[in-house]
């Protein structure tokens, strides 16, 4: 919600469903496996699921049951246990977790909890509470460790048991590239109440002309690259990345499969598809896209000149929300919020075309930049500093964008997601820029 004239109470129904819809998410995640299932690491790089569920619920009650609320703690005991800065992803499975029904049901109690605060809750006063920041932070930290759960039933082995809608086909022909003008516009915000801090405060930045793709790197373009011998150049590649791509034998996306016809397939979510040539590239690391970008004549682009894609109006000049303009996004805007568990095919969103031919800038895969993950001007962190403070300045590239499996109180056109240049099992594909 982002409308200044909304009253408290129906900031308060906002927030209520944002954070049911979240914990729908989160059951739905977690209950369609067994709990073998739910204490087993499927990656070194991920938690285990019952890990992330009572982690969930701890923050839920450090900022919204105790902080907020100002109540007694529930379980002070398990901070440490569920504190992401304390033990490495791969150290968690040998911790003295919180088994599933303990975690399922300390998790409930501490909602039930979260109802009674908000409900008693003015929105108002102090920063924390000001227009709801701290109830969107837990929605949008909960929905971010949903999409991070979504990623470890990728990587999950067994019996498919994720079921989804198809996602729509392509309806319009999304081809070739898109001259913009470039000039001064707002990278950033000081005005959406929920944004967090790294997306703060709105400050002017100067871009020269530009161009960009009209849409992400498909399957098809991708395998030409491959078909080209783009694994096999290191010209193509920073040292870095060849380094990187030679000792992980990388030779496709991450899940991909080429059979003895020469035929490639995907294996999505346990269940193995032919690549869908008019998708969007996914699981593919920064160095990946690097190495395609220079393939094709260009480069990734920088964050700044993605969100000028995403945000420019040019009959304006101001910076909108979202491409299509200030409305939330729906069904007809953009793949979001996992009712699809795959990226749509290239044209499936018309309606979330920007102005200038720019389209599916929002949902379906997250989009690398080539930009380092660094503070804005005038930074400041809120409510605290493990939220992005402590991950300035290292080995990170900022992501946007969002993907199929973001939720829509995540994703805006300023959320600056990251990670490290070598990671694939996230939900990333790319678009090409180049100077004009």
């Amino acid at each position: 919600m982002h409308d200044e004239t909304a009253t408290p109470e129906r900031i308060r129904a906002t927030l209520a469903g944002h954070l049911a819809r979240a914990r729908d998410r989160s059951r739905a995640l977690t209950e369609c496996v067994d709990d073998r299932d739910l204490i087993a690491q499927h990656s070194p790089l991920m938690s285990p699921l019952v890990w992330d569920l009572a982690h969930i619920g701890n923050q839920e009650e450090l900022w919204l049951v105790r902080d907020v609320g100002g109540r007694a703690p529930l379980r002070r005991d398990i901070d440490d246990l569920y504190d992401a800065f304390q033990h490495a992803r791969s150290a968690r499975p040998s911790l003295p977790l919180l088994d599933p029904g303990e975690a399922r049901g300390y998790v409930g109690q501490v909602r039930e909890m979260t109802w009674d605060v908000l409900d008693r809750s003015p929105l108002a006063g102090r920063r924390l509470e000001r227009d709801g920041f701290a109830f969107a932070m837990i929605a949008q930290h909960e929905q971010q460790h949903d999409e991070t759960m979504l990623a470890t039933h990728q990587l999950r082995s067994g019996t498919p048991v994720l079921t989804a809608a198809p996602a729509p086909g392509a309806v319009v022909d999304v081809a070739g590239e898109v001259t913009l003008p470039g000039g001064e516009f707002e990278l950033g915000t000081s005005t959406h109440p929920w944004a967090l801090d790294n997306e703060r405060p709105a400050h002017r930045v100067s871009l020269p002309p530009f161009v960009i793709d009209a849409a992400p790197v498909t399957n098809a373009r991708y395998l030409e690259f491959i078909a080209d011998g783009g694994y096999d150049r290191p010209e193509l590649w920073s040292t870095r990345g060849w380094a990187h791509r030679s000792d992980e034998s990388l030779e496709a996306p991450q899940f991909w499969e080429r059979d003895t016809s020469g035929t490639w397939w995907r294996r999505v979510f346990g269940v193995m598809t032919p690549v869908n040539p008019r998708q969007p590239v996914t699981h593919v690391c920064y160095f990946e896209a690097q190495a395609f970008a220079r393939w094709a004549g260009g480069r990734l682009p920088t964050e700044a000149e993605w969100e000028f894609a995403a945000r420019w109006d040019p009959a304006t000049g101001r910076s909108r929300r979202f491409p299509w303009g200030d409305a939330e996004p729906t069904a007809e805007h953009a793949n979001l919020g996992q009712r699809h568990l795959e990226p749509a095919e290239v044209g499936a969103y018309p309606g979330g075309a920007s102005p200038s031919g720019v389209h599916q800038l929002i949902g379906d895969v997250w989009e690398w930049t080539s930009s380092d993950f660094r503070p804005y001007p005038g930074f400041a962190a809120f409510p605290y500093r493990e939220y992005s403070e402590v991950f300035f300045g290292g080995d990170y590239r900022v992501l946007r964008g969002g993907s199929f499996g973001t939720d829509p109180v995540v994703c805006r056109s300023t959320f600056r997601n990251w990670d490290h240049p070598i990671r694939r099992q996230i939900f990333a594909g790319f678009r090409c820029a180049r100077d004009v």
